[in-house]
């Protein structure tokens, strides 16, 4: 699917106070009628009665299509998003309710991208929906929550991984696999600042085989160009994996053998490969 790049900063955070980051921040889609909006805030365990407790803002289909194709996302903004600091340590936490396409991981590890830290972040729609939208309220809602404007190219990578994690577990069947994959690949990517398209593909290649998942090109393709895009992004792997620990555990316990050895060892297979070629031309 093609994406919709990022112009300037994400969101112009309002004038936050020092005692409002401590308050949760609530992005509710601006399409809800009444009825969808009570149904949402009832899944946020929200009272609406209780709402001047919480900093509002809605999020609307036209800031969703910033950052989003057409084809990703309806014409109504439903998914909403409640969020809250804490403190360092926490990583990000995500639960979801009537979100069908992307799981808490995949949202995890995407807002790790997009630069979101230490929060609490609960996602719901008032029906089921792909909740692919659900993200750009969520940094909306981070950026006016703490003042902090997040980068556009990380807000970009952000949305082209969600989306691509999301596109690979309709693929292969299993959303839990595509979000490991994905996860794997972007820790090996960014620990060993890889750029080199032909070395993510090998990294691609090495993971899919040890995790025995069959790539179609496309996807491989899809996961290469979202790669080299996160890889000219300043990000820090032991940062992400305190902000996705949930992810990064799992893959611990997966016990991947992805790194340095396996990229140099393919790029040593090509080279002897060229040579035995040269050498049965002209030796």
């Amino acid at each position: 699917l093609a994406m919709v790049t990022v112009m300037g900063s994400l969101v112009s955070p309002l004038s936050v106070k020092a005692d409002q980051i401590d308050a949760p921040y609530l992005a509710l889609g601006a399409d809800l009628n009444e009825t969808e909006k009570s149904t949402v805030l009832s899944l946020l365990e929200i009272n609406e009665a209780d709402l001047s407790s919480y900093q509002v803002i809605t999020v609307t289909n036209a800031d969703e299509h910033k950052y989003l194709d057409s084809s990703v996302i309806g014409t109504r903004a439903l998914s909403s998003v409640l969020i809250e600091k804490k403190d360092k340590g926490n990583g990000i936490k995500v639960t979801t309710s009537n979100i069908t396409y992307c799981t808490t991981g995949m949202y995890q590890n995407a807002l790790a991208t997009a630069g979101v830290t230490d929060a609490d972040v609960r996602v719901a729609g008032p029906f089921n929906i792909s909740g692919t939208a659900a993200l750009v309220g969520a940094m909306e809602a981070y950026s006016n929550m703490t003042g902090e404007t997040l980068k556009a190219e990380n807000a970009d990578a952000a949305t082209e991984e969600l989306v691509t994690t999301s596109d690979l577990g309709e693929a292969i069947g299993d959303k839990g696999q595509a979000e490991e994959l994905v996860g794997a690949v972007k820790e090996a990517v960014v620990s060993q600042d890889l750029s080199d398209p032909e070395e993510i593909e090998a990294v691609v290649d090495d993971a899919a085989k040890e995790m025995n998942i069959q790539l179609s090109d496309e996807d491989k393709q899809k996961i290469v160009s979202l790669m080299e895009k996160i890889s000219s992004l300043d990000l820090d792997v032991d940062s992400l994996k305190e902000q996705a620990k949930d992810l990064y555990n799992k893959l611990e316990s997966l016990d991947l053998n992805i790194n340095q050895e396996q990229v140099k060892g393919f790029f040593d297979r090509i080279v002897s490969w060229c040579k035995n070629i040269w050498n049965s031309i002209f030796g």
